[in-house]
């Protein structure tokens, strides 16, 4: 639906020329006197569903011949304005805003495919992103293949008569890899190719201009940044969108109204906080890598990082707030630092306000196999560093008083 120019006048409450009951001033109430001023902050639509003139009205919403909305779970003004300005942040024509990530990434795969087709996916992705593609290929015949993400050339050879999709990301989750989008879109020919984006953001980069047909967003992360919003969000062609809002509808992963508008109210900050974060990771890695506790750090703004290269391309505007970093000692190393950091909290998030830490190992990819893991560089030893807006000279004497304690 489209989103009106101007918000309209808040509804009439309760007649005032009616002697009405306390039980039906209290059941109707609520509502304050029609007025014409706009407010300077968006207002929050916490409702399940809207009130209609009558079923000329109904017929006019149901066939888009007048902008409105019904039913919350089928659409809401705080859904349209966070995904319209998804929508414009990635140059694209829709977008659909889902009750977390992982509802966006399968209302993006229930539109695209079903028993028998086949999707390509990077080895290296968010783990639950991976354990939803072994679930679709054990319990319901989806096709699956696995590739670098680092070599264009594998996703062309594992293209077959059924392939429906394609996914990556950008920034790989947590090596901090990145992509070649236009040349695996390239490799991909016709096949719709999904980046997820969570980590660099529509300001630090668009897929959508390098070849990719939907950009993906867990806006639990940086979208919103203040770590209390559960959302996610995708975004591409009108055509595809309608499919994939269908979907969230049909099986109830929407976001409800607040969430929208917390999102909203984060994306206002989004460039200010990216340039931040990009700038003291970029300071912050670099000091770890001089540390004698750490055997490796992965940062693409690093010269040393495998993919500096091509992120110095992909990523103009920055590398990101998201470092990782390798002790010695493995797990019992790692959990030395966590009981040493003091403020930093370990917490199997990112992107918020503050400086956080996690360990991949036991949060986003427990569900892989020892094996796995270890074959995709992600060792008992590694801690992903969540930078955020602090000072980062507090952050680096934070650092180095857990690291002088292992």
């Amino acid at each position: 639906m489209d989103r009106p120019d101007k918000i309209p006048p808040v509804i009439k409450g309760l007649s005032m020329d009616l002697e009405n009951s306390e039980e039906t001033i209290c059941a109707r109430g609520g509502w304050a006197p029609e007025f014409v001023t706009r407010p300077s902050s968006p207002p929050v639509y916490m409702t399940t569903a809207f009130d209609l003139d009558g079923l000329e009205q109904l017929d006019d919403l149901a066939s888009a011949r007048i902008a409105g909305y019904i039913y919350t779970r089928d659409g809401n003004p705080n859904h349209e304005a966070f995904a319209s300005d998804m929508a414009r942040l990635e140059g694209a024509e829709s977008a659909v805003v889902c009750s977390s990530g992982m509802g966006a990434m399968t209302a993006v795969l229930l539109a695209h495919v079903k028993s028998g087709d086949h999707v390509i996916a990077g080895k290296v992705l968010y783990g639950r992103t991976g354990q939803m593609l072994n679930q679709l290929q054990s319990q319901f015949g989806v096709q699956v293949t696995f590739v670098d993400a680092l070599d264009p050339a594998a996703f062309h050879q594992a293209v077959t008569p059924g392939t429906k999709l394609a996914i990556i990301e950008n920034i790989s989750n947590p090596l901090m890899e990145v992509a070649d989008v236009p040349a695996i879109a390239a490799a991909l020919g016709e096949i719709p190719l999904l980046v997820d984006s969570t980590f660099a953001t529509p300001v630090l980069q668009k897929p959508l201009a390098l070849g990719a047909q939907i950009v993906f967003h867990s806006a639990s992360k940086y979208l919103n940044g203040h770590g209390d919003v559960m959302m996610g969000v995708v975004a591409g062609k009108l055509s595809t969108m309608r499919k994939v809002k269908a979907m969230m509808a049909l099986f109830g992963m929407n976001s409800n109204p607040y969430e929208c508008w917390l999102a909203s109210r984060g994306l206002r900050t989004l460039p200010i906080r990216m340039e931040r974060v990009s700038r003291s990771a970029a300071e912050l890695s670099s000091y770890l890598l001089n540390h004698p506790k750490v055997r490796s750090v992965y940062y693409p703004g690093l010269e040393s990082h495998p993919t500096h290269a091509i992120a110095q391309k992909l990523l103009p505007r920055g590398f990101g707030g998201m470092v990782a970093f390798e002790l010695h000692g493995g797990r019992e190393t790692v959990a030395k630092l966590f009981r040493s950091l003091g403020e930093i909290p370990f917490s199997p998030t990112l992107a918020d306000a503050r400086t956080t830490v996690s360990y991949p190992t036991g949060t986003s990819h427990k569900f892989m196999t020892a094996a796995d893991r270890e074959a995709l560089g992600i060792r008992d030893g590694l801690v992903r560093l969540s930078v955020g807006l602090e000072d980062v000279n507090d952050l680096k004497q934070e650092l180095e008083m857990a690291l002088n304690a292992i």
